[in-house]
């Protein structure tokens, strides 16, 4: 019988993820995203995530897949929590979210930035750089973090990250964050005033973080 490696942390459970996406983004900041793949495990926290807020909101999220209502490439958002919703984005890179609130009713969480934890030397050659290059080059951007972290809709689209046999899988190791940044979205051309992004203050892995502002908010 052969002996799968240890991942860092546990596992997190599907409750953690049958919430508003609103309320899941901040608390998923710290944790760790898990990829076992075939070359090795690879693995980043997570320090920048997205809420997109699903049709049955008053009002609906303009800038959600989801807001139209189910169609061939966004049903797993209607589906249980806790599965990856992965999508292709100019005909070659991939966004990665995890989908939230209860069977039926679609929201998710956009994964934006990672730190690299685990497999970094691997994470730099899935993004075409040599080892050592600094950690904001391989995991800070959505598509940057999926490239690192070998993730496609083919292969990860639909996986569920709360089971155990789940080759993509989201753990906590004990990381403990007293206060999340909230900001406005950014890349989208709708609803860009609602503050639905949230992200560690001043790390380095986050999108514009020398000029990032918003409000801080103490988490519980």
């Amino acid at each position: 019988m052969v002996r799968r490696p240890a991942l860092p942390g546990r596992l997190l459970p599907r409750s953690f993820f049958e919430h508003s996406p609103k309320l899941v983004a901040p608390r998923l900041l710290g944790k760790l995203l898990v990829h076992r793949s075939n070359a090795g495990i690879l693995a980043g926290r997570i320090v920048e995530a997205e809420a997109y807020l699903g049709p049955h909101n008053e009002p609906p999220d303009p800038a959600a897949h989801a807001h139209r209502g189910p169609t061939p490439r966004n049903e797993v958002l209607f589906g249980p929590a806790g599965h990856a919703y992965v999508y292709a984005i100019y005909g070659r890179y991939f966004c990665m979210n995890i989908s939230c609130e209860s069977d039926g009713l679609a929201g998710c969480v956009l994964l934006r930035a990672l730190e690299p934890v685990a497999g970094e030397d691997l994470m730099a050659a899935n993004r075409g750089l040599p080892s050592g290059v600094a950690s904001r080059l391989l995991t800070a951007g959505p598509s940057r973090l999926c490239q690192a972290m070998a993730l496609a809709r083919k292969t990860h689209n639909g996986l569920d990250v709360t089971k155990n046999d789940s080759t993509l899988q989201v753990r906590d190791d004990g990381c403990r964050l007293s206060e999340v940044l909230v900001t406005v979205r950014i890349g989208i051309k709708h609803a860009v005033d609602w503050p639905l992004r949230f992200a560690l203050p001043g790390h380095v892995c986050v999108s514009g973080a020398k000029n990032l502002t918003g409000s801080r908010v103490h988490l519980r």
